[in-house]
């Protein structure tokens, strides 16, 4: 349950850690570089003083460079500590942002994600993870990418085939 907003979190990180927003920007550089964001002094003060809530990917940057959950800084009752390193430690981080969406935005969440996975830029070389999800519980399922041909002869439909099979289960 989302208890606060961005403006109050930033604002307490600011005060528990002696922050002027020229110092999260200082912190934030090395992730707006890395990523290509741009955020700047009116950006953040438009988020101190909540007349803007940031976009995904400027609060990713704060998120990083703040070392907190987006989630947390987003104002959800999360817990303030950051899950990175390991992609498998985000499942609980997105299912969070996910369960926060209506039915229609979860059938477009589901289907950018699936789009993703037909992309080789955006998947990995060993296993596929699907996630099911029922009102609030989450399995995960493995299955493993094809082996019986060589990856770049695999065709969009052949993967098609692949997910309504595996859909049927």
């Amino acid at each position: 349950m989302k208890k606060e907003n961005t403006a109050t979190r930033l604002k307490l990180i600011m005060k528990e850690r002696n922050l002027r927003q020229v110092d999260i920007l200082e912190k934030c550089r090395p992730f707006c570089e890395k990523w290509g964001v741009k955020l700047g002094r009116n950006d953040l003060s438009q988020y101190v003083s909540g007349k803007v809530e940031p976009k995904q990917h400027k609060l990713s940057v704060l998120g990083n460079a703040l070392n907190v959950s987006e989630a947390w800084l987003m104002g959800f009752d999360v817990p303030m500590e950051r899950i990175d390193n390991n992609p498998e430690e985000k499942a609980p981080q997105i299912m969070c942002f996910y369960n926060h969406l209506n039915t229609h935005g979860k059938e477009v969440a589901t289907e950018q994600v699936r789009l993703l996975t037909l992309d080789e830029k955006y998947t990995r070389n060993d296993n596929i993870l699907l996630l099911n999800s029922d009102s609030e519980n989450c399995t995960v399922n493995a299955a493993h990418r094809r082996t019986d041909i060589p990856e770049s002869e695999i065709t969009p439909e052949m993967i098609q085939a692949d997910e309504d099979i595996m859909n049927n289960f």
